[in-house]
């Protein structure tokens, strides 16, 4: 809730200067960054008790605290918001997280005598020819198998002094400048055209493509024929996005759309007078549109090429955000606000790419709510909790006894929280004993948090354990010795119902209950993390057994393992099935059997085969 005491004398001291506030909640955690021309002034508005929009009444709700960073600009301080935003990503921003996956770009260094293609999701500014963004139409990789059979560029990182060309050469795909079968003047003439091509320049691919196609049926090369038909059929579904007014330059289209309490953002990149994919990012952002809109915009080119033009579908501070891009361009960049013709329906088509892609990002997250903190609620309701805010739950996972570990995992409104989870290496608990490890296990975690250990220090709402009424109350009693009264149930496995510790009958969900499956998830994953740690600890022991006999290695342990699965095996293994055993030299093998069974057990053995 907003502390009124902590944050109204801070607003008296703000600076009338430019900067950067970081608004942050009762936990200490920063939901959210903006930037201000007058710090005083912005930050002021958002405490007055004027009306505000939802989304940013939502965030002032959950304000507990505030710290500012002075500016010496208004472009600085754009900078300085994009980083702290891309550091913290606090809940209240636009965050930079595609509704479809991350474009992937052409990368080409045309400053080497004989630039490879590689495609990368992580563009740089390191000089080099980046093309794209590619999404579905004709996806990176489609487009470098389009030049590969029409240029012969070659996509491989090999050295320029290769013996023999490569099997793309053999098939021509490659035109094996690693090897001198191309002068440099005719490789620069074939990266020239596939530039070209990727700049919307060319269409000699088409033709070339159709000739190969029609080569290949004509051959019953069929299966070539079909693949050449597949890359024509991508090119034509992104030719068909060209656009009719070739004057366009290249550049990006920014639409923001709004309802007041969620916000989203879709991108339409041009480039080579052809309009790629859009992208879509959703969000619950708590700031003045178009502060939030200028915002995203300096995230979204933290690692992408930066256009010559930048147009928006709402005015956004325009002079500072040039400024911040030319910078990092090296070069000038406009931003504008069309008010008219192409532009102006290029930044209204982004806009309704942004409303669509926040009207599902509200189903999925009215989906997501019920999951989450729907069922915390139908918990506390079915259960009589106060609260299931945090619920953690442990298992215990060992082999007859053997390797004995336990997990803890922890949920946060009916989430993972991974950062809770905790380990534990059974210590005290001799043989199988599966009681006794839970009660292990829960005395640690319990006497961590009474000793103030900061990483204990939150207490669960409520405790899951993975059995019936006698695990439940086995682990209630230490619970209670331990000095606390957390409320705990236990979850069968065979009927899925839910014990308590008030009452000897179970309370049954239905099975559809988004309360039964949030107690599901929390039970399955802690056994899954149980497993996992066992696993690791169980291998890196059989490792460590194996790995300590003279002249067996790491490589020689991942073949013994891989051929027989576990040291029991390989325990009872002849000394004849060591010795032909892939990989294995008669030596080694005898090292083996004699670490098992001792060299006298080994001796007849050795003896007969020496006889023979």
């Amino acid at each position: 809730m907003f502390n009124a005491a902590k944050v109204e004398p801070k607003i008296k001291e703000l600076p009338e200067k430019p900067g950067v506030y970081i608004m942050k909640d009762a936990r200490g955690e920063i939901i959210y960054v903006g930037k201000a021309v007058i710090l005083k002034r912005r930050v002021t508005q958002y405490f007055r008790s004027s009306p505000k929009p939802a989304k940013v009444q939502a965030m002032v709700d959950n304000v507990d605290d505030f710290e500012y960073i002075v500016t010496l600009t208004e472009a600085d301080a754009l900078v300085l918001e994009s980083t702290l935003i891309k550091k913290h990503m606090p809940r209240y921003n636009i965050l930079l997280k595609d509704d479809k996956g991350q474009a992937a770009y052409i990368r080409i260094d045309l400053r080497e005598r004989f630039p490879n293609m590689e495609v990368t999701r992580h563009p740089k500014r390191d000089g080099a020819k980046y093309f794209g963004p590619f999404g579905a139409a004709l996806t990176a990789k489609g487009m470098v198998s389009v030049i590969k059979s029409v240029y012969g560029v070659r996509t491989c990182p090999r050295a320029m002094r290769a013996k023999r060309e490569c099997l793309d050469w053999h098939i021509g795909l490659c035109l094996a400048p690693c090897t001198g079968a191309v002068t440099a003047e005719k490789y620069a003439d074939a990266v020239g055209g596939a530039v070209d091509f990727l700049s919307g320049r060319d269409d000699t691919a088409q033709k070339i493509l159709a000739e190969k196609m029609a080569e290949a049926a004509e051959a019953e090369d069929f299966e070539r024929a079909i693949k050449y038909r597949g890359l024509l059929a991508g090119i034509k579904a992104m030719n068909e996005r060209t656009l009719a007014d070739l004057s366009v330059e290249d550049s990006d289209y920014f639409g923001y759309a709004t309802d007041g309490i969620r916000s989203a953002v879709s991108v339409m990149p041009v480039r080579g007078n052809k309009l790629f994919p859009a992208g879509n990012y959703p969000s619950a952002d708590a700031g003045e549109d178009g502060e939030a809109l200028a915002s995203f915009i300096m995230q979204y080119y933290e690692d992408k090429p930066i256009p010559v033009a930048v147009f928006t579908n709402i005015p956004v501070s325009a002079e500072a955000l040039e400024a911040c891009l030319a910078e990092r361009r090296g070069g000038p960049v406009h931003v504008r606000t069309p008010a008219r013709g192409m532009r102006r329906d290029l930044v209204r088509t982004a806009e309704e790419n942004a409303r669509e892609c926040m009207e599902k990002a509200a189903d999925a997250q009215l989906r997501e709510r019920e999951r989450t903190f729907g069922a915390c609620d139908m918990l506390c309701e079915r259960l009589g909790l106060k609260s299931a805010r945090r619920i953690e739950c442990y298992d215990i996972s060992h082999i007859s006894g053997t390797d004995k570990v336990a997990s803890g995992v922890c949920f946060i409104n009916g989430a993972k929280a991974a950062g809770e989870y905790r380990k534990y290496r059974i210590k005290t608990v001799e043989g199988n004993d599966d009681f006794h490890c839970m009660a292990e296990v829960l005395t640690r975690r319990l006497a961590r948090a009474k000793a103030g250990d900061v990483k204990f220090a939150e207490l669960p709402d409520l405790i899951v354990i993975d059995g019936g009424k006698g695990q439940l109350h086995a682990a209630h009693a230490v619970m209670k010795e331990a000095g606390f009264d957390i409320p705990m149930v236990g979850l069968a496995k065979r009927e899925e119902e839910v014990f308590t510790t008030h009452s000897p009958d179970p309370v049954i969900f239905s099975r559809d209950s988004a309360a039964l499956k949030l107690l599901q998830r929390v039970r399955d994953e802690a056994h899954r993390f149980a497993i996992t740690y066992h696993r690791k600890s169980r291998m890196k022991h059989i490792n460590t057994e194996l790995a300590s006999i003279p002249g067996i290695g790491e490589k020689k342990c991942k073949l013994l393992l891989k051929a027989y699965g576990s040291v029991e095996k390989i325990r009872s293994l002849p000394l004849e099935a060591l010795e032909t055993t892939a990989g294995m030299t008669k030596p080694s093998a005898l090292a083996v059997y004699e670490h098992f069974h001792g060299k006298a057990d080994a001796a007849p053995h050795t003896e007969t085969q020496g006889g023979g």
